[in-house]
């Protein structure tokens, strides 16, 4: 039989969940998946899990050393920066091999109207000054920036109601989770009047379906690029992913 290969996992994503599904069983494979605790009523986990930070990287590299971890894979969300530099820097420090799971992001198409921006604060400047219908799908964070432009009424959706609500004076919140069907997006898109819709360029298919009833009702979509991930290897397939865990696999 193969060497034991202990993984912890930075989940909290599509692709975290796939892998866990993957790994279930796996008499050669010990995961441990992590959620930050964000979500108060995360989706159950069919592996080991644990919830809660680490302490930062340093408290992260600790924990991997302490654990006797074989690798670390960062299945967290694309724009999760910070957790992703912790991951990086505790990789660096511990000398646990790192790979980061990452769904690839969404490439306009044919009658896509979209507009790309660096930061969320673009993203509020780009609404322009008439007052809009906005559709916010990036998440229960950063809704602090659209309270720079209250002539707006915000559409806002998200798995738990954010605190930073309160800062919209014209608002109506959505709890939700994915994945989307492309008839409820569009449904929900002309009973409520969408004028433009907000997103991260999170890619994946849980919540790409808004992206076309989009384009087939012609409302205009501004995207907040993904930071880049520096420095680290990274895969956007499961296949890969098993793959490289075969082969950071402790030797007999």
């Amino acid at each position: 039989m193969r060497n034991l290969i202990r993984i912890l996992i930075l989940g909290g994503t599509t692709q975290a969940s796939e892998l866990a599904r993957a790994l279930v069983g796996r008499a050669d494979i010990s995961p441990l998946l992590s959620l930050a605790g964000r979500t108060q009523n995360p989706a159950p986990a069919p592996i080991p899990c644990r919830i809660g930070g680490f302490g930062g990287a340093e408290g992260l590299a600790r924990f991997l050393r302490e654990e006797k971890f074989d690798a670390l894979i960062d299945a967290t969300h694309p724009f999760a920066a910070q957790i992703s530099a912790n991951a990086r820097a505790a990789s660096a420090t511990s000398g646990v091999p790192l790979l980061v799971f990452s769904r690839p992001a969404w490439e306009p198409g044919e009658g896509d109207q979209w507009r790309e921006v660096a930061t969320m604060v673009d993203a509020v400047t780009a609404l322009g000054e008439a007052p809009r219908r906005v559709f916010l799908t990036q998440g229960r964070l950063q809704l602090a920036a659209f309270a720079a432009a209250p002539q707006h009424f915000y559409f806002v959706r998200a798995i738990d109601e954010p605190e930073e609500l309160r800062l919209l004076p014209q608002h109506k919140f959505i709890s939700a989770r994915g994945p989307f069907t492309l008839e409820g997006e569009r449904e929900l898109m002309r009973g409520e009047g969408i004028e433009i819709l907000v997103s991260k360029n999170s890619g994946g298919g849980a919540t790409a379906a808004k992206l076309v009833a989009a384009r087939e009702l012609h409302i205009p979509v501004i995207l907040v690029a993904r930071p880049e991930a520096e420095g680290a290897e990274e895969a956007s397939r499961l296949d890969e992913v098993l793959d490289w865990i075969e082969a950071h696999r402790p030797a007999p």
